[in-house]
């Protein structure tokens, strides 16, 4: 098995992420700018040394990268408005860009990072102009953190091609762990207070499993993959959903009842991603 760095592995979608490869035989160098004393002593339950990495830095980012075989790159500002924008954007941008070119320099089999839903359009305060919303519903950055990932999308397709490593985009939904389920009844009476990403999510750990699948995946150039549950956050039908808040939207194809609105067709077809994780079982087993 191979030796995988994990960027940004203290966080939430990180410590999954590393777990579930080394869960599945693969060594890990766990990378993140935080490394205190309760983040070294997860990891060192896990059995992944952590390093204290500044990405934004190219040295750093060409040291952290040196001795592993592929890089798991999810090291980013995760959201809009946590920081003023332009520096969500130059932040983003500057660990993305040192991180692609690191890889490249090290000559590393593969590189699968995390982008983003939020190229695809959202929030849709514009309606998107179809559904389910696919990987074609792009590019539309309405925020420098949307921004960051696009142009970020760019930079990984010239560098793949120069280089002939595989970068593989990941456009994940809202992810979820196990503790945020309990707060989904309290979106149900308002449709319009999800609508904002299609009433999407995704659980850590189908998050894993795409990246591990994306390693190994028989795949070149620089492809980008909507991952999202199965299903959506919302308890009514998905059809009627769309034809409430967005009545103007038209579908593509028949839904399912509750079918996710962020098709994941393409990532099932090309990475094998089939999600296994869903807060429906959860609430129930819960009740």
């Amino acid at each position: 098995m191979s030796t995988i760095a994990v960027t940004g592995a203290s966080g939430k979608t990180g410590r999954v992420v590393v777990a579930d490869l080394l869960a599945h035989g693969h060594d890990v160098v766990a990378v993140d700018i935080v490394a205190g004393p309760a983040d070294r002593e997860r990891m060192a339950v896990l059995g992944a040394p952590l390093l204290c990495a500044d990405l934004t830095d190219y040295g750093q980012a060409v040291d952290a990268l040196r001795d592993v075989d592929a890089v798991v790159h999810l090291a980013n500002i995760p959201a809009p408005g946590l920081f003023p924008a332009a520096h969500t954007l130059n932040t983003n941008l500057a660990m993305n860009n040192n991180v692609f070119l690191a890889a490249a320099h090290n000559k590393l089999s593969r590189v699968v990072w995390a982008s983003s839903e939020t190229t695809l359009g959202l929030p849709f305060d514009t309606p998107p102009r179809y559904a389910p919303v696919d990987e074609d519903h792009y590019p539309y950055p309405t925020s420098t953190y949307a921004l960051s990932k696009t142009a970020s999308e760019t930079t990984a397709g010239h560098i793949a091609g120069w280089s002939g490593i595989p970068f593989v985009a990941l456009r994940l939904s809202n992810v979820h762990v196990e503790a945020d389920y309990r707060l989904i009844p309290g979106y149900w009476s308002d449709p319009h207070a999800r609508k904002w990403n299609l009433w999407g999510y995704v659980d850590a750990r189908d998050v894993a499993l795409a990246c591990r699948l994306a390693l190994t995946a028989d795949i070149g150039g620089a492809p980008s993959f909507v991952v999202a549950a199965a299903d959506t956050i919302m308890n009514r039908p998905s059809a009627d959903l769309l034809a409430e808040v967005f009545p103007g939207v038209r579908l593509t194809r028949e839904l399912g009842t509750y079918e996710t609105l962020l098709s994941i067709d393409r990532a099932r077809d090309a990475l094998g991603y089939i999600p296994a994780h869903s807060w429906r079982g959860v609430l129930e087993h819960d009740a």
